[in-house]
């Protein structure tokens, strides 16, 4: 038996071998679960209206104002698209975003916010706005925040209208304050930037994925079809899944184990399976749980029982490099023999290919369900962003392979993956100058 063989026995047995995966059961239970949430009923995916549509004709020469607020900065720019549909940008900015560093009023929070801009406040109609931040978005495309991770300290701004404050800022500070404002999160911008990316190109239907330190995606929906909504139109619109949450797939104890470790246990497993965020920590479990149970050698086992501290840096670079002898595995395995060496590469590229498949398998739930690619000449656009999807060793080799297995050959249903750059700030745009 070779030591390939050994490790795949070991997974099957603790059901975290990525061929237990079944992508024609996976899909089902997607679908399920989505429709579940498209309809009110309880569901591990939220499946939150947008109220954006993904139209793919984006006007040209109208500038609009873009904000992009997600993490540690605030950036703003006024962004307008070309003759040929070529991003314009303009008075870029990048600031600290408010209540980094200290707690901030609602007065301050908005000050800051509006004198990022002010300058250009008057050039343009429109403000489209990235801000990933749980919200509760609205029919007319405000939003009313509900909570700020990553950080920020804002508490007096939440729960109330960003479009009624910035207006009421910009009043004060005798600026024009009619802008039309459009609320989207960083995963429909992504969506919307595949539309400008290749403007000579013609999509049947547009995909927004996310994959770096969490995993989110999004389609386009018909309204007709959100039964907790109330809705007359035959618009279709944005769908924001939240399908980082999905449970419905086959999960071993060393994926329970981690899940009740981590501070939101019971949620977001299909992103603890997957990941930047978790997927280093899930190794480290998976390897002591893997010593435990004597996949290893005795000697081997001793030294990885100690393991601690393992990121998903450390766990992607060891099969990156198996030499490295910078690496935390590389170090620490120095004394082990070249069987147990090849043991642990094995067990890590299995969990990393059963990311691959159960990446490629929401992927592929995402365009059947939004029921578009089906024409080789006009194939599906997946607009994919997150460091970890290009750089996860072999990563994307691995999704597509299971996309052109099971999506083309056995779905006929066609795609091409894009990576655009400043999605957040181009995908806010779109949103801005598209939606009115």
């Amino acid at each position: 038996m070779s030591v390939k063989e050994k490790v795949y026995n070991y997974l099957k047995k603790e059901n975290l071998f990525f061929q237990s995966i079944d992508l024609d059961d996976y899909v089902r239970e997607f679908h399920g679960e989505m429709n579940k949430g498209l309809s009110g009923e309880n569901s591990s995916m939220a499946m939150i209206p947008t109220y954006v549509k993904g139209h793919p004709h984006i006007p040209r020469n109208i500038k609009t104002i873009v904000l992009d607020a997600g993490g540690t900065n605030l950036r703003a720019a006024l962004v307008s698209f070309d003759d040929n549909g070529a991003p314009v940008v303009e008075n870029f900015k990048k600031i600290r975003m408010p209540g980094f560093d200290r707690e901030v009023s609602k007065e301050e929070f908005y000050e800051i916010l509006v004198d990022h801009f002010a300058d250009f406040a008057d050039q343009a109609d429109s403000i489209g706005f990235c801000f990933s931040y749980p919200a509760e978005i609205t029919p007319d495309r405000d939003a009313i925040p509900t909570l700020f991770t990553k950080e920020i300290k804002a508490r007096e701004v939440l729960g109330e209208s960003i479009q009624e404050n910035i207006s009421a800022m910009l009043k004060k500070k005798g600026l024009k304050s009619d802008h039309r404002l459009v609320v989207l999160n960083d995963t429909v911008a992504t969506q919307l930037t595949g539309m400008s990316s290749t403007p000579d190109r013609e999509y049947d239907g547009y995909i927004g994925y996310i994959l770096g330190t969490g995993i989110n995606g999004c389609y386009q929906e018909d309204s007709s079809n959100i039964g907790k909504i109330q809705s007359h139109s035959s618009d279709s619109q944005i769908i924001n899944t939240e399908c980082g949450s999905f449970s419905h797939f086959p999960r071993g104890k060393v994926d329970e184990a981690f899940d009740s470790s981590t501070v939101c246990p019971g949620q977001y497993h299909l992103e603890k399976a997957c990941s930047g965020g978790y997927f280093g920590p899930l190794c480290e479990l998976a390897i002591k749980e893997a010593a435990e149970k004597g996949l290893f050698s005795a000697d081997a086992s001793k030294i990885l029982k100690g393991l601690k501290g393992l990121n998903t840096m450390h766990a992607d670079n060891y099969m990156h490099n198996p030499q490295d002898q910078s690496n935390m595995l590389v170090e620490l395995m120095k004394p082990a023999s070249s069987e147990d060496k090849e043991v642990l590469f094995w067990l890590l590229d299995s969990l990393l290919e059963r990311a691959a498949k159960l990446t490629a398998g929401s992927l592929a739930a995402l365009v059947l369900k939004g029921q578009c690619g089906e024409n080789v000449l006009k194939p599906v656009c997946l607009t994919v962003d997150g460091t970890t999807f290009y750089a996860y060793y072999k990563f994307k080799a691995r999704v597509e392979r299971y996309l052109d297995e099971y999506l083309v050959k056995k779905h006929g249903r066609y795609y091409e993956i894009i990576q655009v750059e400043d999605a957040p700030l181009l995908g806010a745009a779109i949103a801005a100058l598209t939606n009115r």
